[in-house]
């Protein structure tokens, strides 16, 4: 199974269900509906397409790691910054940092390979996922991230993000 929507029915959430969570909760979005985007480069295709005008955006790259006590993060950067694990985890105070397995990312942010977002954080909250965000989010007006799967794009403005987090009880480490 690919990470898109034809296959979210098999995720713990769909996309569909967090869209409509978002709703109830007055979480304010623009839904782009667009081909799977595997990597930063597809996304960078597509990217024009997506942004608005005059707006302070923020397109995220995201990587779901472990550490040798297999604690699990999530990090959220920008596309295009560059991060070198052995430094990542000398500021965390963790060793051994690696990418996790497909099926540990399912287990813990209930997502596949390709749709990692810092929404999955609603399924990895109550699994003790740390969670850090790119410092450079807090000056953005509206940070662009998957829902669940790597067919969609939301267009989230940053305070409404922010307002996610607070519902779930997640606290962005800013790095």
């Amino acid at each position: 199974m690919d990470a898109s929507s034809a296959f979210q029915d098999s995720l713990p959430m769909t996309s569909d269900a967090l869209l409509a969570q978002l709703q109830d909760w007055g979480i304010g979005y623009v839904l782009h509906d667009h081909v799977p985007l595997r990597t930063v480069e597809d996304s960078k295709a597509v990217e024009a397409d997506l942004l608005v005008p005059g707006q302070s955006a923020l397109r995220l790259k995201n990587l779901y790691l472990r550490d040798r006590k297999k604690r699990n993060y999530l990090i959220s950067l920008h596309q295009d910054r560059e991060i070198d694990l052995k430094v990542l985890a000398a500021q965390l105070g963790a060793g051994g940092l690696s990418f996790g397995s497909a099926d540990r990312l399912m287990e813990y942010l209930g997502i596949r390979p390709g749709a990692v977002s810092a929404l999955a954080m609603i399924t990895g909250a109550p699994k003790q996922v740390r969670f850090l965000l790119d410092a450079s989010a807090q000056e953005a007006d509206v940070i662009y991230m998957h829902p669940l799967v790597n067919d969609r794009t939301l267009a989230l403005p940053r305070t409404d993000l922010m307002r996610f987090f607070e519902r779930i009880a997640v606290v962005p480490e800013f790095i």
